[in-house]
């Protein structure tokens, strides 16, 4: 594919005037406009760098391939695409939620790209396991993709207010209930079966950068022990327990969220 076609594929965006590149990537159901919160605290020393995963947001929808989306992989492959063409490096990755892993991925398949890894709500595995607790059971995301597939709204209106939390901010549950029901529902119910049935413990050890884990209170989709495992598994790690609370601090809690990156760029060690 050409740049511009990548360009178009994925939406991408740009934002800031300095020269460092800072590489932003959403989570599940979400879009680019989600990090709105953050990007104006490092718009003087970055150059941002800001996408729409294929099926989310303004993406082209009609670049999307059951085959290629059928695993992490897939999505890290785009992720690699972008750098690729936009001749990016010694990026600073900032993911949400699943794309932690795929930005874990793509720093494992090249390391050389990236120079530090900011993981938001990680989590390597969601589903229980002999000694691990990621979070849900089998039959918990079984029966959550067959709500999907039998009442779609009804579905987005259950997860929305559980992955946000915050009852005193409304308006963002109602944010993300509404980013979800503007996709295309057989790429997001996809994408959630991706998501939710990944395993990616084995990989975490290949991550040689410095890497900072920010860990969210009451999080209902990665629980403090999935963190930490997160945690344990990167030897170059920092693991930073937030005062926010539920899943997309970026949104909710975006002064602690913009503090403890700062620290983190200051002193990856802090």
């Amino acid at each position: 594919m050409t740049k511009q076609e990548i360009i178009n594929r994925n939406n991408i965006q740009f934002r800031g005037k300095g020269e460092k590149i800072m590489l932003l990537a959403h989570g599940f159901g979400c879009d680019q406009d989600m990090w709105r919160f953050i990007t104006p605290a490092f718009e003087e020393d970055y150059k941002i760098v800001l996408f729409d995963y294929v099926g989310c947001g303004k993406s082209d929808f009609s670049a999307y391939n059951v085959e290629r989306y059928s695993v992490l992989q897939g999505y890290t492959q785009d992720l690699l695409e972008i750098c690729s063409v936009l001749q990016l490096h010694d990026i600073l990755f900032i993911g949400h939620s699943v794309s932690s892993m795929i930005g874990a991925l793509a720093a494992i398949e090249q390391p050389d790209l990236f120079s530090k890894m900011i993981f938001i709500g990680p989590s390597a595995k969601y589903i229980n396991d002999l000694d691990y607790e990621g979070g849900f059971s089998q039959q918990d995301l079984e029966e959550l993709l067959a709500v999907m597939d039998n009442n779609y709204l009804g579905w987005a209106n259950f997860l929305a207010p559980l992955v946000m939390r915050n009852e005193d901010k409304p308006e963002l549950a109602e944010e993300l209930e509404e980013s979800f029901c503007s996709t295309d529902p057989v790429i997001t119910r996809k994408f959630a079966e991706v998501t939710f049935f990944s395993d990616n413990r084995d990989d975490l050890a290949n991550i040689t950068q410095p890497c900072l884990i920010m860990q969210c209170s009451d999080d209902a989709i990665a629980p403090d022990e999935v963190g930490l495992f997160v945690h344990k598994q990167i030897k170059n790690s920092t693991f930073k327990k937030m005062k926010a609370t539920g899943h997309c601090p970026h949104l909710s809690h975006p002064e602690e969220t913009i503090e403890l990156i700062q620290k983190f760029l200051i002193q990856p060690d802090y």
